[in-house]
């Protein structure tokens, strides 16, 4: 990360969604390691919350969260791969407005490939954004969450991180 020490840090508020038909505030541990990570960083825990594995549920809520001036970004862990309950994709694919952001995906296979190779390609991580609002949909596993917060989102949730970042785009994602 190449952090410019003139910049100021701006903390914003994210919301942690893990999607899973068996996770448990007690046993989420993908969870666990993003809110540790979210806090550390200096960001703002806005919300946390479980949705099962429905895409109609998961859209309706991120279209709350989207809705909610107290969330800059969304994090959420789980339903990204290819088994017939993995919805997430779909779900972001419901989200009113939502605009991919192919590299996010992109540089996670990367990254990830590094770490468990071809095992890589069963993953469907991306990113949205959404009437101003970023929407991140990692894995769920603690490797996966590890590699997409660490490898990624670390630098580009940090307004200080150069040659650009996503936090300097948010005061224009609204702009037509």
């Amino acid at each position: 990360m190449a952090v410019d020490p003139s910049r100021t840090f701006k903390p914003i508020n994210i919301a942690l969604l893990t999607v899973s038909d068996t996770r448990t505030a007690q046993n989420d541990t993908s969870g666990d390691i993003l809110a540790q990570r979210i806090a550390d960083a200096g960001h703002t825990l806005a919300r946390r919350t479980i949705e099962r594995d429905d895409a109609a549920a998961i859209a309706a809520l991120l279209e709350s969260w989207i809705d909610d001036p107290e969330v800059d970004a969304v994090v959420s862990t789980g339903g990204t791969g290819l088994t017939g309950r993995d919805v997430t994709p779909e779900a972001l694919g419901r989200v009113t407005g939502a605009r991919e952001i192919p590299g996010f995906g992109e540089l996670f296979r990367w990254l990830s490939y590094q770490t468990i190779g071809t095992s890589t390609v069963q993953s469907r991580a991306m990113a949205v954004v959404a009437r101003g609002t970023y929407i991140f949909a990692l894995p769920g596993s603690n490797g996966a969450v590890k590699d997409g917060w660490d490898g990624i989102l670390a630098e580009q949730l940090d307004s200080r991180n150069r040659p650009c970042n996503f936090v300097e785009l948010m005061p224009r994602l609204l702009e037509v």
